[in-house]
This record gives structure tokens, sequence and C-alpha cells, in this order.
């Protein structure tokens, strides 16, 4: 069975959706950035040196492990085009799915992090808040015509990374008048793969916690 090495509310939440969408069922282990550990007891340190998840292990004769949210997602749909969830390589419906997921790593992933932890001159931190808001009303705005998901009328890849990397309350971004988002946003709440991500991350971040107890 492979291995998933998750953190608590991160971009590693895109990984689980797709792998429940998926009927995937990877071996999930909690790291935790403060301390460093695992739940598993392994070093993360030897599993990515760079220190983030997601870290997807492949149960293969060479453990290849697989990082980058969107490296991971992408892989794990590509390995079942029936799904729906990421268009096929070479095509410009791929390469507007790509595009779309590199737009949510540089422009709201990777900006959000500094906020989060506080790391900013209030100056920077405005600056970096309005590029967020920016960001994610250029998503409600793509939402505007009707669509059901940022893709249109499937859900893909990227309604998973987007919605993981919802961290607006806590890097201080309003967009809760983003109405066309709000409404995606609820939409991919209720879907039964996010419930179950939502859950298996409390389940084994809790396990984590008793055991440092």
């Amino acid at each position: 069975m492979s291995k998933l090495y998750i953190a608590n509310q991160t971009c590693s939440q895109a990984v689980q959706i797709i792998a429940n969408e998926l009927g995937l069922t990877p071996e999930l282990i909690h790291y935790n950035v403060f301390d460093k550990s695992t739940s598993n007891g392994d070093d993360f340190g030897q599993v990515n040196p760079l220190g983030y998840v997601p870290v997807l292990v492949l149960d293969d004769a060479n453990d290849e492990k697989l990082s980058e949210t969107i490296v991971v997602v992408s892989w794990l749909a590509d390995r079942h085009p029936g799904s729906g969830l990421i268009p096929s390589p070479g095509t410009i419906e791929r390469a507007r799915i790509d595009q779309l997921l590199t737009f949510t790593a540089t422009e709201i992933a990777q900006k959000h992090i500094p906020l989060m932890r506080k790391l900013m001159t209030p100056e920077g931190a405005q600056w970096t808040r309005n590029k967020i808001v920016n960001a994610y009303a250029v998503l409600d705005q793509r939402l505007g015509d009707g669509r059901a998901w940022l893709n249109g009328d499937t859900f893909t890849v990227a309604d998973a990374y987007v919605w993981s990397t919802m961290w607006h309350e806590r890097s201080g971004a309003p967009i809760e008048h983003l109405e066309h988002l709000m409404a995606w946003k609820a939409r991919v709440d209720a879907r039964p793969s996010v419930r179950k991500a939502l859950q298996d991350e409390a389940d084994v971040v809790a396990m984590h916690e008793s055991l440092a107890a």
C-alpha cells in the first residue's frame, strides 16, 4: 500500500480528495510541522528534506516519492483517465487545467503562507492579502457564467486544489463577498470525497496527538 504524508489543514487535503474520488486508500501519515514528528515515527527529513507535504510514497521496488501538490494530483488522475478528473496530456484542455493549477500554487497557496506564519511587515501583509483576494476574484468571475466547477460541468483536480487552499480566515483575506466562489465552496464541501478527507485527517491527527500526550 502506498503512503501519503499529510499535515493538518494544508494542501495535502487536495491529494486526499483525489484519492477518495478514485477509491484509493493510501496509508495516511500525519506530519506535525511544528515539532517535526510523524504519526508512525518516520523521520520526515528522510521523506522530504524540504520539510513539506504532500508526499506520496509509491508501493514499488524503488519506494518512489512524489511531492508537490500539482504533480501528485495530476499523476493520480492521469492513471485513471476515465475518471474525468483531468484532461488528457497534450490537449489544450490539459494546458488550461495546468495553467489553473499553477495559478493556484503561485497566486494563492504560496501567498497565504507568510501571512499565516506572520512573517511580513504590515505593509507587505496588506499587499499580499490584496493579491490573494484578487486571485480568488478571478476564480469568482470564472464561476460567474453558471458553471458548477472551475473547469466547467465536471469536478477536477483544480477544484480539489483550490478548495484545499481556502485559508482566507487564517490569513485575514476577506473573500466572503465573492458569491460565486462561496457557492462553489459549498458544493465542494458537500462532496463525499471531501467529507471523508476531513474525517480521515482529523482521525490521524488525533491519533498522533494521543501518542504525544
